[in-house]
């Protein structure tokens, strides 16, 4: 007979039993898929939800299949390597247990205390067992203190055994060498290790004191002192406790004198004061270190004490009403000691503190002594005389021995030898200055100007230099700021006003020309204009310059002849430069012209070879020859 697995029925007709819970009589989803992959599972339910027993496998198949190794396929299976071995001295390496104890230790040579409880930490070495005992070191105890018994194993008992770390727990007592400890703590670390062990610790306890030094942490008897001042406890209690301030003694109103600063001591135990000097680098005194050793010093004496002779008297309390006390010493006030008035302004820190606690005074700032140094005095020049420069008349007013102006070297080397030269016309009402010409030269290293009139035959005015070197200045330009004249103020057409002469400028040499173009910025376009029409005018037709040249005066082409004849017998001389050095060097205006004989003389002194006809043609010529155009 088959009986029903869940009810316990027989399966008869009649005695089966319809479960009307079950409502899926599907069968179990025996497909499934796993990363894409298709994947087959046996059922575990079947049909209705029941499980499926004989699917099922039991806990003895389970571990008969994990042990069991297929040795027809891979042959029998290795035997799995131990585990690693791990030493002690490793596996607790740096792992210590600290515990906190103390000792009481016996005094039996002392009045005050008949034992000292002594503090101590116990470690303990998990890496071989060993212990070791250190007491932490106390200022000023007087006992040797520090490792009391150093790393060892320790026996416990007289069998040799020795302490292990389940011996040792809170609230108990151990004995080594002789001594008991009382362990009455542990750390954290060592808690949480006893107790990972299985090790019950026993609750903490409190670290025992030593009473010896809990009664000398206690405050000082107060004795109850008479009413009378005490001098002792004034010297007890204000010993090395002085007050310092900081004085000055103004002592200029005298002749030869001066501000001083010092430093006064007042010291609290005796009140006496002390005046010290304050020493500066290279003051040109003495170093005494004191200006008033230190002393009582009285505030106001008796009377029979003042007509006495003070080198004689011998202060004491008989010739003194009242002596000088802390509260006589306040910033901001004067005080009079030996007949100097010392002005106090400031103090340190311990007085303000004292001040404050004793007096009650709690503003006492410090006070600024310094000078203020009076204004610098604005130097005024005299007014200018009309002689040199301005620049170097100042020279005499800003030191005794004058000294030359300071020049601008860089323009100096970079304008060296440029000389820029305009042919000017005397701007006059006379008739006779209307036909004379000047030739103007700038020079651009110092910005000086020279005039030169060329000499003209029968004119009856004697030519040569009309004004060496030196500065123009602008007219309606001030004294005090004079402004010179500059190359941007030279053009065709220009009008020079020089000490009172206008002069008007009518022609330059190519050498302005270049000038002017490669600085166009530094001109005005009125001047460049200028220049463009005079360019045009060069550039006439020939014709109308062949006929002008016909129109030359007979001296000037005689001179021109002269400098042509001499130009031809230098053209294959090895010494120009030398000759242009020479002609230089006696050219001291730049003008480009010298004398007559002195051209001939310096062409002698060089060797150049000058023809006797030559001699007798400058005999009869009265133009200067332009050396420029011969070399």
């Amino acid at each position: 007979m088959v009986s029903n697995p869940v009810h316990g029925l027989p399966f008869l007709p009649g005695t089966s039993f319809k479960d009307s819970t079950k409502t899926a009589f599907h069968r179990s989803q025996t497909l499934g898929y796993r990363n894409g992959y298709a994947i087959v599972r046996r059922p575990t339910v079947g049909i209705g939800g029941d499980r499926l027993q004989f699917n099922q496998l039991s806990q003895a198949e389970l571990d008969e299949l994990a042990s069991k190794a297929p040795v027809l396929t891979y042959g029998q299976p290795k035997q799995a390597p131990p585990a690693d071995f791990i030493p002690a001295h490793v596996a607790f390496d740096k792992k210590v247990l600290k515990f906190d104890a103390y000792f009481q230790e016996d005094v039996p040579m002392s009045t005050e205390e008949q034992y000292r409880i002594r503090q101590v930490n116990i470690y303990y070495y998990l890496e071989d067992d060993s212990m070791s005992v250190i007491e932490p070191v106390v200022e000023n105890s007087g006992i040797p203190q520090g490792k009391l018994i150093k790393r060892q194993r320790l026996a416990k008992n007289d069998r040799g055994d020795h302490y292990h770390w389940k011996d040792l727990n809170r609230g108990i007592n151990i004995t080594i060498y002789g001594k008991t400890f009382r362990v009455v703590d542990c750390d954290q670390f060592t808690q949480v290790f006893l107790e990972s062990q299985g090790i019950e610790l026993n609750p903490p306890e409190k670290m025992a004191l030593d009473p010896y030094t809990e009664l000398r942490k206690q405050p000082l008897r107060k004795y109850v002192t008479p009413s009378d001042f005490d001098q002792l406890k004034q010297f007890l209690t204000f010993d090395k406790q002085v007050l310092r301030f900081y004085a000055i003694w103004d002592d200029t109103d005298s002749m030869y004198g001066e501000c001083r600063t010092y430093i006064i001591h007042y010291y609290l135990m005796d009140d006496t004061v002390e005046i010290r000097e304050v020493h500066e680098r290279n003051d040109g005194r003495d170093p005494f270190p004191l200006l008033m050793n230190r002393q009582r010093m009285p505030k106001v004496l008796v009377e029979n004490a003042k007509n006495f002779p003070q080198c004689v008297l011998e202060i004491s309390d008989q010739e003194v009403l009242e002596w000088y006390t802390a509260k006589d010493f306040i910033v901001g006030k004067s005080l009079t000691v030996l007949g100097r008035t010392f002005f106090i302004y400031d103090c340190d820190p311990f007085t303000r503190r004292y001040y404050k606690e004793k007096f009650g005074i709690t503003d006492l700032p410090r006070i600024d002594v310094n000078k203020q140094e009076p204004p610098p005095v604005k130097q005024e020049l005299p007014p200018y005389n009309g002689f040199g420069l301005v620049e170097d008349s100042a020279q005499n007013c800003f030191a005794l021995i004058p000294k030359a102006p300071k020049k601008d070297v860089i323009k100096m080397l970079v304008n060296d030898n440029k000389v820029l030269r305009y042919l000017a016309a005397l701007e006059s009402p006379i008739p006779e200055d209307k036909d004379r010409r000047f030739v103007f030269s700038y020079f651009l290293a110092t910005d000086m100007i020279s005039i030169f009139e060329p000499p003209v035959r029968n004119s009856g005015i004697i030519g040569g230099k009309y004004l060496g070197r030196t500065k123009v200045v602008k007219p309606y330009s001030t004294v005090d700021n004079p402004i010179y004249y500059g190359p941007s103020d030279f053009f065709i057409g220009a009008v020079i006003e020089v000490f009172g002469h206008r002069f008007i400028i009518l022609d330059t040499d190519e050498y302005v020309l270049k000038y002017m173009e490669s600085n166009a910025a530094q001109y005005s376009p009125e001047a460049l204009a200028s220049v463009q029409k005079h360019v045009r005018k060069l550039e006439a037709p020939a014709s109308e310059s062949e006929s002008k040249q016909t129109e030359k005066d007979p001296g000037v082409q005689e001179l021109e002849a002269l400098i042509d004849t001499i130009q031809k017998q230098l053209k294959d001389h090895s010494c120009k430069d030398d000759i242009r050095e020479a002609f230089q060097i006696y050219d001291k205006e730049a003008s480009g012209y010298v004398d007559r004989d002195m051209f001939f003389k310096i062409c002698e002194s060089l060797n150049v070879p000058v023809d006797d006809s030559l001699v007798k043609e400058r005999q009869g010529l009265t133009l200067l020859p332009d050396w420029n155009a011969v070399v």
